[in-house]
């Protein structure tokens, strides 16, 4: 047998590299994001310009830098081994991450590094590639390229050009930019919060902007509110490594501002958003799944687990090369199952709804509970301001009907089944669930009608809806939608 040389074909090959995982533009900018956390950078800045419709990306780091050999083993494709035995903390793994993701956005990618004062520079272009040709820049081309580093000691920037895939072929409108650039704010913002938090392990705090503005983190576990359940963390230990759980159950829409409630939804909503959120060396890889554990559903969406892993354990994960994807090994699904079961129990607690108060002399509640010669009684209290404003809404041969249909549904009340429930699973007792859309149609219904009760007085109107059940345990959701419809003093 004999051997020869047999190498891929250079344009055929990075051309194919534009399809390497599932970038998009948040993504593509997360992995140029972990090389600058990987440099120890404490501060990326990230500029989206979109210049006429052909747009250009600039990401300049303030970390170690590159010599111009590390430069040059940085812009190989496949630079280094997935099998490789890696630093504890090391974000990457494929050695294509600068590459792929820069070329699933643009063609032409140029890396320019200072490190110790010295500038290093490279090019690849897609449209210009015959038998692996690489640019290296010289001094005249560094004085051509607004890199930012002039006054830096050291650091890197990455720089996109020929941006096809981000333009759409250049079909792309401004607002459509503006859109992306905002969505991929939000996504970073995510991906990156720890860091951002300063929560991530040996890491310095990041300052991560876009355009000029600094990204705020965005904590999916929102630990900083008092109504946050965190749940008892559990370390498992597989193959000589250890994975973390941490469960959280989030509050109910009833203990948050709306923003603070749109926000922690997300754009899918917060049945999308339930499920795990993996973590790997402190940066989000995927999240908003079940791996198959557990079905998306209402009483849940309030669940998120954090799951903790390695890179030591990236093969048993099957790591995608664009961390976008995960796989759960078999080796945790049982326990993971029995975790997941256990905290959908309580998730469901407390996004049920519990029912109105009937024991304040302030709130108008939908029920009266009357108690007198060892006999307990519960009626329909006709004063409410929606039963009341229903009744005397009717002609005087319906009004009748209403209150007589009202007192049939008080007397059949289901006593013995409730009180057997209340003695054999009490925790399963609940309302049906409120949510914020059905809150805004009642008040829709009901406020109006109020109104006009009230000759037009919106302070009395606004007073009376807050002492009247539901309308009460939700009122900063209320109020909130009051004064959006301008309905104001």
């Amino acid at each position: 047998m004999k051997f020869i040389n047999n190498p891929p074909d250079a344009a055929s090959l990075m051309m194919s590299a534009r399809s390497f995982g599932n970038y998009d533009l948040a993504a593509a900018l997360a992995d140029l994001i972990d090389n600058s956390i990987k440099a120890e950078a404490s501060e990326v800045a990230v500029q989206c310009l979109f210049n006429g419709g052909n747009p250009e990306v600039r990401v300049t780091d303030n970390g170690c830098g590159m010599s111009g050999g590390d430069l040059q083993n940085a812009m190989r494709p496949a630079s280094t081994n997935p099998a490789d035995e890696r630093l504890p903390d090391d974000l990457g793994r494929f050695g294509w991450g600068l590459k792929s993701a820069s070329f699933s956005q643009c063609k032409r990618l140029t890396v320019v590094s200072k490190q110790d004062g010295a500038l290093s520079g490279a090019v690849w272009d897609l449209e210009d590639l015959d038998e692996w040709k690489m640019g290296i820049l010289s001094a005249e081309d560094f004085d051509a390229i607004d890199h930012g580093l002039d006054e830096a000691t050291s650091g890197t920037s990455v720089i996109w050009e020929k941006c096809d895939r981000l333009s759409e072929n250049g079909s792309i409108s401004p607002e459509d930019f503006n859109d992306a650039i905002d969505q991929t704010a939000d996504q970073l913002a995510l991906v990156f919060h720890r860091f951002l938090e300063g929560l991530a392990k040996r890491r310095p705090r990041l300052s991560l902007s876009i355009n000029g503005t600094v990204l705020a983190a965005y904590d999916p576990f929102y630990r900083g509110h008092e109504a946050t359940q965190h749940l008892e963390a559990e370390p498992l230990r597989i193959d000589g490594s250890t994975v973390t759980i941490q469960p959280y159950v989030l509050p109910h829409f009833s203990k948050l501002r709306p923003q603070e409630h749109e926000k922690l939804g997300g754009q899918d909503g917060f049945l999308r958003n339930q499920g795990f959120y993996v973590y790997r060396n402190d940066r989000l890889i995927i999240h908003g799944t079940w791996f198959r554990l557990a079905k998306f559903g209402e009483l849940s969406q309030l669940v998120r687990i954090s799951v903790d892993i390695p890179n030591s354990m990236d093969d048993m994960w099957k790591i995608t090369v664009d961390k976008s994807d995960a796989q759960l090994p078999a080796l945790l699904r049982t326990r993971l199952r029995q975790i997941v079961n256990g905290i959908k129990k309580k998730s469901g607690r407390t996004y049920r709804q519990r029912g109105g108060r009937i024991d304040s002399p302030t709130t108008q509640a939908v029920w009266k509970r009357y108690s007198r010669n060892n006999e307990i009684r519960y009626e329909i209290n006709l004063e409410h301001p929606t039963i009341a404003a229903l009744i005397s809404s009717l002609d005087p041969e319906t009004a009748p009907l209403a209150r007589a249909a009202l007192r049939q549904i008080e007397q059949n009340f289901p006593v013995s089944a409730f009180a057997d429930d209340s003695l054999t699973r009490s925790d399963d007792i609940s309302q049906s669930v409120m949510s914020p859309a059905e809150i805004e149609r009642q008040l829709g219904v009901i406020a109006p009608r109020l109104l006009a009760q009230a000759n037009g007085d919106v302070s009395k109107t606004r007073k009376m809806l807050e002492c009247t059940e539901p309308f009460q345990a939700h009122w900063d959701f209320v109020e909130h939608k009051l004064d959006e419809w301008d309905f104001k003093a």
